[in-house]
């Protein structure tokens, strides 16, 4: 399972990110792709995804199929924005599949608190602005970032530390959230509106184009301009992070810092 050259002992590794799991086809497909993006920027002996729950492939699966491979230890990547329950669960999960199966494992941590994440949602605003010709520099423009929400304080104080370090940049920046905290959309459109914004950006902060990309949201933002009566003021959505070579570049520094912390 492991090739010695002299005293050196070259380990077989597998790297596996656990993701909470959609029923919309799109999320599966960006995930693979993705994986596809690790495989190409890395040296492991296999790079694959798995879901917490919702959809199979399921922690377990995913754990055979890397111990299928033949190889000597796994690197465990919680594919999540936030800490929360669900993170947790994961990596419960995870910890106690691995030990049954005598299999050695890294768990990392999860992407929050990262500085490219700024960088992908500045990404995400740069692109909408060349995409719609908005004409008004950053400095002018007002951006709301929509993140899903936790019932776990820890969970909204990764996402606002994330949504922070992008004031520096812009007008203003303010944060909301689709369900489970508060403020929600329709507030978050609100606060802004009252300040008098040239261009509103709104920023998904999702990873994949689930049921909440698709519909969820723009529902919620539909209903907002409608009751607060936005009219005269230019509204765009940026794109969520998705598929990025940055997010995959992401995930090989979160790994790498997880196996050289245990060795």
């Amino acid at each position: 399972m492991s090739i010695t050259l002299g005293k050196e002992i070259r380990m077989k590794r597998a790297l596996l990110l656990i993701d909470r799991g959609s029923r919309e086809p799109e999320a599966k497909e960006e995930l693979s792709q993705l994986c596809t993006l690790i495989k190409e920027e890395s040296k492991y002996a296999y790079v694959d995804h798995c879901f917490l729950e919702v959809i199979p492939p399921y922690i377990e699966e995913g754990i055979n199929t890397c111990i299928s491979h033949n190889v000597d230890s796994i690197t465990v990547i919680p594919y999540f924005l936030y800490p929360g329950m669900k993170l947790k669960d994961s990596v419960k999960k995870t910890a106690k599949i691995c030990y049954d199966k005598k299999i050695k494992v890294v768990i990392a941590k999860p992407l929050s608190y990262h500085t490219t994440l700024n960088t992908l949602i500045k990404d995400r605003i740069n692109y909408a602005r060349h995409k719609n010709k908005i004409i008004p520099q950053n400095c002018n423009c007002d951006i709301l970032v929509i993140g899903h929400g936790s019932s776990d304080s820890s969970a909204r104080t990764a996402f606002a530390y994330t949504v922070n370090n992008l004031k520096p940049f812009f007008r203003s920046v303010t944060f909301c959230f689709l369900e489970l905290d508060e403020p929600r959309i329709g507030n978050g459109i609100e606060r802004i509106i009252s300040n008098n914004p040239d261009v509103l950006i709104i920023v998904p902060y999702f990873l994949h184009r689930g049921t909440h990309i698709k519909k969820d949201i723009v529902q919620d933002i539909d209903s907002a301009l409608v009751k607060y009566n936005v009219k005269n003021i230019p509204v765009y959505i940026t794109e969520h992070l998705g598929v990025d070579p940055k997010l995959a570049k992401m995930v090989l520094e979160r790994a790498k810092e997880a196996e050289e912390k245990v060795g």
